[in-house]
């Protein structure tokens, strides 16, 4: 990783689903795999439909061969509600068993599920840096914890999505992946390695970021952004605190188009991102 602001660069997204595959995963995930079409087609239209995100997972480690392999739906709530449907396919067409649980409200009280991005046919880094991570995090966490296919940021690799959470983490390795996620499952979450928030905008997540590093970690829903303005290239962001943190806070960042530079391994030409540079942070 080339050092360049992981602040604001978690991709919007309030609902995942999760399709285990065992074969090889191709560049483009889960619209490439080698399934039968009418339900690939299903599945591909219930997603867009509800704006859900379609990952491939696998566990960590040796591939399993045998069993049913599973599925699910995770959803974000604006709430902060979270709500979850599990289910299994051996069959393509078991897959449709998607379709309706995108249109159920789900399960809440379920753990969150730890993804790390490996998707090495999307990008090479991702599995160099992304692997390491995702075996020490299953290590602790084995019951949680998914390698997956790519969710954007190749160059923040290792990259970690807590969903239904929708907190994204980027620049881990084996040691930092696991204190970075025993603080988010104490409701903890420190600017360090934070990308942002899927649920925000991202000069939102960018303006969350610089009030962790001022003030130090909080809780996932500790921060309430309340007013966004825009001139030009400058933003400011109100976020209103629960106690203890900072009642009323205002956060002014600076947009700037970073030089053409490669973006990822395997880019095939220079390209250039936004990024939001916080000039102010004051109590109000």
């Amino acid at each position: 990783m080339r050092g360049d602001s992981m602040a604001g660069t978690a991709s919007p997204c309030l609902v995942w689903v999760l399709v285990e595959y065992r074969g090889a995963w191709p560049p483009d995930g889960f619209e490439g795999i080698g399934i039968e079409a009418g339900t690939k087609a299903l599945v591909v239209a219930a997603a867009r439909a509800a704006n859900a995100r379609i990952l491939l997972v696998r566990r960590p480690g040796p591939r399993r061969r045998l069993g049913p392999s599973s599925w699910a739906v995770l959803r974000h709530q604006s709430s902060g509600a979270y709500q979850q449907l599990w289910g299994t396919w051996e069959r393509d067409q078991d897959l449709a068993g998607i379709v309706s649980a995108l249109a159920s409200p789900g399960k809440p009280g379920l753990p969150p599920v730890i993804l790390v991005c490996a998707h090495g046919q999307h990008d090479a880094c991702c599995a160099v840096r992304g692997r390491p991570a995702g075996r020490a995090l299953s290590e602790r966490w084995p019951e949680l914890v998914w390698e997956c296919s790519h969710v954007g940021g190749d160059r923040f690799a290792a990259n970690a999505v807590i969903a239904p959470d929708g907190v994204y983490y980027g620049g881990l390795d084996a040691g930092s992946s696991v204190t970075t996620v025993e603080d988010h499952l104490t409701d903890r979450i420190r600017a360090e390695y934070l990308r942002g928030y899927t649920d925000l905008l991202p000069p939102q997540q960018a303006a969350i970021a610089a009030v962790l590093e001022r003030f130090g970690p909080a809780g996932r829903h500790d921060y309430l952004v309340t007013e966004s303005l825009r001139e030009g290239d400058h933003w400011r962001i109100h976020l209103t605190g629960k106690p203890p943190h900072p009642a009323h806070v205002d956060v002014e960042l600076q947009a700037r188009r970073t030089p053409l530079r490669q973006l990822t391994c395997r880019a095939p030409t220079e390209g250039s991102v936004i990024v939001y540079e916080p000039t102010s942070i004051r109590r109000t």
